[in-house]
């Protein structure tokens, strides 16, 4: 499960994450995006929780230095008596670069080199520049890379614990599972379950997938797919600034191939299809009415009849 939840403030989210925790999810994930930063909500979290994993899902490489990093996880891992998955991403130039003011440079290399630097210092060692924790974490944190195409998806195979990817049409999950080539490892997908009539449904599902299929490492990522025809003109009428029109290209067939929509059965079904193409963990990001989530947490649980 996705947290923290829109509409709920951080302060309210204890009994729902003892819920999903009751419930018999096996993880959350927090999102770092336009709201919160990823590492509070967890805090939250394993104050309120016995079992579950907790996972930044995800954090990028870029806006926190490699030894603050190191820091908050061993924290993290700290409090939560070593439940801690450490999810790392390149991020994108909209978040790194005209958000933070931060160079996007070499996001390949990036990733690689402060996952080399974590395991270190991470395990005790002292990392370039002289940093050590004095304090690591008792167990080695597993780390989960954020990747969509080829090449991340290799190095997450390579050097990670796992991968997490988003916004992966049901068509064309074998084209990511084969990239990845690790079926031993955790493959996490995010997917997005719209709750409401569909027509409502359907639109905010549109808004969310162009507010995605136009930054630039996502439009590679669908291009890379073989949606060009679809992304291409959406992304030229963004980058004109024509946004009503980039919302009307957004192509319906392909956000219902992404998104979860309709009754909630239906939902698990589509999800029952992820896994049978090798997606390992899905991650749940509800949209709802906070008063909604206490009974769509039951009915998303796993073994739930």
């Amino acid at each position: 499960m996705t947290i923290p939840f829109t509409g709920v403030p951080l302060h309210e989210l204890g009994p729902l994450v003892r819920r999903i925790d009751e419930a018999g999810y096996d993880s959350v994930w927090s999102a770092e995006s336009t709201d919160l930063d990823g590492f509070t909500p967890l805090v939250v979290a394993a104050e309120h929780s016995t079992r579950l994993r907790l996972a930044t899902g995800i954090v990028n490489v870029y806006t926190r230095g490699p030894a603050l990093l190191a820091q908050t996880a061993a924290a993290l891992a700290d409090v939560s008596d070593g439940r801690f998955v450490l999810g790392l991403g390149a991020s994108s130039n909209v978040i790194v670069e005209r958000w933070n003011s931060i160079p996007f440079r070499r996001p390949l290399a990036k990733v690689e080199e402060t996952v080399e630097y974590l395991r270190a210092v991470l395990a005790g060692e002292r990392g370039a520049g002289g940093f050590k924790l004095a304090s690591p974490p008792e167990k080695p944190v597993p780390i989960v890379l954020a990747a969509l195409r080829d090449r991340m998806l290799g190095l997450a195979a390579r050097i990670a614990d796992g991968a997490f990817t988003n916004f992966l049409p049901v068509g064309h999950t074998a084209q990511v599972v084969a990239a990845f080539g690790m079926p031993d490892k955790e493959l996490a997908c995010r997917f997005f379950s719209i709750q409401g009539p569909e027509d409502e449904a359907l639109a905010t599902a549109k808004r969310i997938f162009v507010a995605y299929a136009t930054v630039p490492v996502y439009a590679e990522f669908f291009r890379w797919l073989g949606f060009d025809e679809d992304i291409d003109p959406l992304v030229a009428a963004w980058n004109a600034g024509d946004r009503k029109g980039a919302l009307e290209l957004a192509p319906e067939a392909l956000v219902r191939e992404i998104f979860l929509l309709g009754p909630v059965e239906e939902q698990r079904e589509r999800l029952a299809e992820f896994e049978r193409a090798g997606i390992t963990t899905a991650v749940l990001a509800l949209s709802c009415p906070p008063n909604e989530l206490p009974a769509l947490i039951d009915a998303f649980a796993p073994g739930h009849r």
